[in-house]
């Protein structure tokens, strides 16, 4: 039998779920007609949704209802630590801020995520606990310190803005067949990150077919790595040290997955995620359109907006900010310290697309996001400073850097070229690309602070596969 997380298969025995061939077979009638989940593979589950946004909700929060759980009682956890506000703190900004932004469609799928997960017997959320999760990456880095501000907190607790995620986008001479190659691996804690493995292959009634990866219960990808029907090619990496709100904006869990589900090409990708802009979870999107060759640069502050286009070359994210103005006015970045890790990173981008120009393919991708050569002390040396980020085994020590974050690192990986999109196809590796095991126990001895990430578990290394669209 596939392994699969034992209260996952408890869960879905009970339910009548039963597996045959690798895959699990659910109810094909109703709400369930036509979705799928696969047994776990190389540390991935994947599903398949479709139909109206009512019917994607059921569908979802049926198939993983024991993962959404799980992955609540994480992001509370975390959530609640690092802003040291209870979580009806944020239930109330779900429902008073956000939801009256969020339009039908997406209300519709959240309750059908709700609507699947007590169909399965798990009655423990409510709407206001699946929207907070939803927006957990705006609402604690960008909200709270508004709030605090407008409210004149006492002795407020900032939470930090983690540096997430290494990236490039390449294409025409960079690249081996002149078309686009874009890869990116998520940085996170460990505690939430061992959730982040869920490939969705979403085919909604209206707008682009999404394969992406995600969280259970989120209806956005969250570390917003996707492609579409329409040809793009989209993923991120956080704008680091940035603050900025505003409340009466949209959420950009709402324009991300809007985007990954609407846009056809660049222009009407940059359109939906300014429209609205809330400065919620600022980033750098990285764009390809496969169909063109054209790729872009997507620099997404709140009062500045920056977009840059290539069909020769290429954009690399790794969480440093690019406008001056952005980055004087919108965050407090030091471009001049090389030693951080945004900076370092930035460096090595540069160097091994230069290094590799014209040899740039999907093969050759996933060594970049594997690297360990920290450009700052010259050394191979997994680190806070390297592609393959190991903040845990950095040299410097883990107190300070990343706030509470100091379990983090990069703890999956995709890559996607042009003719892998076309045919509705991504390869990605849950675990650090480099093979490197994570070891929760372990950590958590060496490190009394963790303690209270007592929902940590292992990440293994798992190898690359690649995960397609049904067809």
């Amino acid at each position: 039998m596939p392994s699969i997380n034992r209260f996952a298969f408890v869960t879905l025995l009970a339910a009548g779920i039963a597996f045959a061939g690798g895959r699990i077979d659910q109810p094909k009638a109703g709400k369930m007609k036509g979705a799928t989940r696969s047994a776990i593979r190389s540390g991935w589950i994947s599903v398949h949704l479709e139909g109206s946004p009512a019917e994607i909700g059921y569908q979802h929060g049926y198939l993983l209802a024991p993962e959404i759980l799980d992955t609540f009682q994480v992001i509370q956890m975390e959530s609640v630590h690092d802003s040291n506000k209870d979580w009806a703190f944020f239930r109330k900004t779900a429902r008073e801020v956000l939801w009256p932004k969020i339009e039908k469609e997406y209300r519709d799928e959240l309750q059908g995520i709700l609507t699947g997960m007590q169909a399965h017997g798990i009655k423990q959320l409510d709407m206001w606990d699946l929207v907070a999760m939803n927006t957990s990456l705006e609402t604690g880095p960008y909200y709270v310190p508004f709030y605090d501000k407008q409210q004149g907190t006492p002795n407020a607790v900032k939470p930090p803005v983690p540096e997430r995620c290494s990236a490039f986008v390449a294409t025409g001479t960079y690249t081996k067949d002149g078309k686009p190659v874009l890869a990116h691996n998520n940085w996170t804690s460990y505690m939430d990150g061992s959730h982040w493995n869920i490939m969705f292959d979403i085919a909604p009634n209206k707008g682009h077919r999404i394969l992406m990866d995600g969280l259970p219960g989120y209806i956005h990808s969250a570390d917003d790595f996707g492609i579409n029907s329409a040809g793009l090619m989209i993923t991120e990496t956080t704008i680091s040290q940035f603050s900025g709100f505003d409340p009466k904006g949209i959420p950009e869990f709402v324009r991300a997955r809007k985007a990954m589900q609407y846009a056809g090409s660049i222009d009407e990708f940059a359109s939906i995620m300014k429209e609205g802009n809330n400065g919620g979870y600022a980033n750098n999107w990285l764009i390809a359109d496969r169909r063109t060759g054209e790729i872009a640069s997507l620099e997404l502050g709140l009062k500045h907006v920056n977009l840059q286009r290539s069909k020769d070359g290429y954009f690399a994210g790794s969480n440093f900010p690019v406008n001056e103005k952005l980055v004087k006015e919108e965050t407090d970045f030091d471009v001049k310290d090389m030693g951080i890790s945004a900076n370092a990173r930035h460096v090595r981008w540069d160097q091994l697309m230069s290094e590799n120009k014209g040899k740039i393919d999907a093969q050759l991708a996933k060594t970049f996001l594997a690297d360990h050569y920290d450009t700052f002390e010259k050394t191979e040396q997994p680190s806070e400073r390297t592609l393959c980020g190991h903040i845990d085994l950095s040299p410097r020590g883990i107190k300070g850097w990343w706030g509470p974050y100091g379990t983090a690192g990069a703890v999956q990986n995709k890559v996607v070229d042009a003719n892998m999109a076309a045919a509705m196809k991504i390869s990605a590796a849950m675990g650090h690309a480099c093979g490197l095991n994570f070891k929760a126990k372990e950590h958590l001895e060496k490190y009394k602070e963790h303690d209270w990430q007592k929902l940590m578990r292992d990440l293994p290394a798992n190898p690359w596969d690649d995960f397609q669209a049904a067809r």
